[in-house]
């Protein structure tokens, strides 16, 4: 058996949660490859594996435009390859499950079987910087979950989410974002404290930024990935009407877990809940083990 992960990814978040998912696979025997989307050259390669994973973040409650782009290029099958769908968020809003409802409706009516659909939670990218210790029990919990997911996978089990009315038309309303992003984008700005190193240009995964003149120039296909913002390491760049919100700076996975007491207020219910069932979970299984 041979597992193909298909990633869309901004500050790394998706990526990180592939390898630690391709891990646990490769722990119990199965080969698997992690392909970022905007480096596959011949969209035939999904035809190579067993199993298909698509992974990205949420991006406004919907999944960003690159991926649906990608999924929609995907050839049709009459082999009903199994599908499992990766979301990676900083919140666990189940607001976040309707990000999958244009994704499988379009695998499906292509021949694939979407069979599965996972919830991460990563910190934010934007909006406001979690601790690291937030961080790391989110890294924890993304490994705990990692052992169940890759055998669901394996085993070819179903796990699909349901989305209620109110998530759907959420979802409906923030995908704005995708004809809003392009315009903010090209927006963006940097201060005299870029150095132009080039990393923004680098890391940006829909080729939006070039350097001209000594300066990154922000054009109209960005996607609102903060991959150049969150990065930067002199935080010079300023991100249009959304600059309240930028974050930046990478994040220590190694610190010490964040107690329960220690969850910040923003969704605090729903951060104990999500790292409560993934614990649990992981707790039961090692004790029926």
């Amino acid at each position: 058996m041979k597992i193909g992960f298909f990633a869309f990814t901004g500050t790394g978040n998706t990526l990180r949660v592939c390898k630690t998912i391709s891990s646990e696979l490769t722990a119990n025997g199965v080969e698997s490859d992690i392909h970022l989307i905007q480096n596959v050259a011949d969209i035939n390669l999904v035809s190579d594996y067993d199993r298909i994973v698509i992974a990205h973040p949420v991006h406004g409650f919907n999944t960003p435009m690159p991926m649906l782009d990608f999924i929609n290029s995907m050839p049709n099958t009459t082999a009903k390859t199994s599908v499992y769908i990766i979301r990676v968020s900083g919140e666990p809003l189940k607001l976040n499950d309707a990000a999958g409802i244009v994704p499988k409706r379009i695998l499906n009516k292509k021949g694939y079987n979407v069979k599965g659909e996972f919830r991460y939670i990563m910190p934010y990218n934007i909006i406001f910087k979690h601790s690291d210790n937030m961080a790391t029990r989110m890294e924890n919990a993304s490994k705990l979950k990692a052992k169940n997911d890759s055998l669901t996978i394996i085993n070819d089990k179903e796990q699909l989410t349901n989305t209620n009315a109110f998530s759907r038309f959420v979802s409906f309303i923030c995908k704005i974002e995708h004809s809003a992003m392009p315009v903010f984008g090209k927006h963006y700005k940097v201060t005299e404290a870029c150095i132009c190193c080039g990393l923004c240009e680098k890391l940006c995964p829909s080729n939006n930024i070039n350097i001209k003149d000594g300066k990154p120039i922000f054009g109209k296909e960005c996607v609102g990935c903060m991959a150049c913002s969150f990065s930067c390491p002199h935080d010079a760049i300023r991100i249009s009407f959304l600059d309240g919100w930028r974050v930046n700076g990478s994040y220590d996975f190694n610190s010490t877990p964040a107690t329960d007491d220690e969850i910040c207020n923003y969704c605090k219910k729903s951060y104990l809940r999500y790292f409560h069932e993934v614990e649990k979970e992981t707790a039961e299984d090692t004790s029926n083990q």
